[in-house]
């Protein structure tokens, strides 16, 4: 398939592995932060493909597995409000609250319906004046633009019975946090939808303050690979700086106009990230103008910091401290049937990809 074989070259794959061979002088970890990638390692093999001195660590890129309990508490709590119509990305709906699930709450009839945009959730508002529609706003950089257009036109064409429940985040705090955690690091594989709206000047302060290599990579083996071999070359040379490896997408400003409409209707805000905790200035909410759309505020509700069960380590996954292999409820009790924390639910998830495609070790 054109542009898509090209990427899928085994020939040149194994060339990108044979050379990786001579970055062996050392250990090297590489964290991925993007549930693409995530998934996209697992299904290709790639680490397999490399020398035993690289590791790769999987960190929190997935959306749906860093939104909080609270969140989802939240979105239950608003569900039982009387004509009230939750609109949400399909993936969401199976992640567990701390005593239910929007899964659950549709089985006892709440109106919760899945929709592939936000513009989708904003036609069924239109469709429906005499309910209130709450969308659930999650994901990076890369949606959040998306539900700012929602409410641009919800304010423009003063449709007021639209509403946004975010639980969008930005990249760059958390892997700020995550260089002052435990973990050890070398290397960001940089997520490449992020950096499509971001640019990869994001992440400039990366290589500058924490000396930690940056490549912004694509999704395809070649390019995972290519990437991978980038960054062993930064860090042998003591050269660390932020390269872009997915240039067929992504540039060093990114998309000026999807930044623009994000900026106008958001501001950042500290957030909490689950199994993580609060981070500063890592969410996004309504302002202005369009502050009158927020759903926690126009339904009172209270997003609150929740533990997880105690038995699950989606937090230490999350923040490359253990492999899912690790949880001791990791195939025997939590599976994607019977998902008991965040990361098992999104096929994006690191606990998903492990049991999809090691679940024989």
């Amino acid at each position: 398939m054109k542009f898509i074989d090209e990427y899928r070259d085994f020939e040149i794959v194994q060339n990108i592995s044979k050379k990786l061979r001579k970055y062996n002088d050392r250990e090297i970890s590489l964290m991925e932060v993007c549930g693409g990638h995530t998934m996209a390692i697992h299904r290709f093999g790639i680490s397999s493909l490399l020398p035993e001195n690289i590791k790769l660590i999987s960190g929190p890129g997935c959306p749906v597995c860093v939104s909080g309990i609270g969140f989802i508490d939240s979105a239950i709590e608003c569900s039982k409000i009387k004509d009230v119509i939750i609109a949400t990305y399909g993936d969401l709906v199976r992640v567990p609250g701390s005593k239910s699930s929007l899964e659950e709450e549709k089985s006892k009839g709440a109106d919760i319906r899945i929709v592939y945009s936000s513009l989708e959730a904003l036609k069924i508002a239109k469709s429906n004046k005499n309910k209130k529609v709450v969308f659930l706003g999650i994901g990076f950089e890369t949606t959040a633009p998306g539900s700012a257009v929602a409410i641009q036109i919800a304010y423009k064409e003063n449709i007021s019975n639209f509403y946004l429940l975010s639980a969008h985040k930005i990249m760059p705090p958390v892997m700020e946090a995550l260089l002052n955690d435990r973990v050890k690091l070398d290397g960001f594989i940089c997520p490449g939808h992020v950096s499509t709206i971001t640019g990869s000047n994001i992440y400039n302060f990366i290589p500058k303050k924490y000396k930690i290599a940056c490549v912004v990579t694509g999704f395809e083996p070649t390019d995972l690979m290519q990437s991978i071999f980038m960054l062993a070359k930064q860090i042998n040379t003591k050269d660390q700086k932020v390269e872009i490896q997915y240039s067929r997408t992504v540039t060093k400003q990114g998309n000026l106009k999807a930044q623009e409409i994000m900026n106008e209707v958001f501001e950042a805000q500290n957030d909490l990230w689950r199994g993580i905790g609060e981070i500063p200035k890592s969410g996004l909410k309504l302002k202005g103008k369009y502050k009158n759309f927020d759903a926690e505020k126009v339904f009172n509700l209270r997003i609150v910091f929740k533990n997880e069960n105690p038995n699950c380590i989606c937090g230490d996954i999350l923040r490359g401290l253990k492999k899912p292999t690790e949880c001791k409820l990791f195939s025997k009790v939590c599976s994607p049937e019977n998902p008991i924390g965040a990361c098992m639910v999104s096929s994006e998830g690191a606990c998903h990809a492990y049991y999809k495609y090691y679940s024989y070790e």
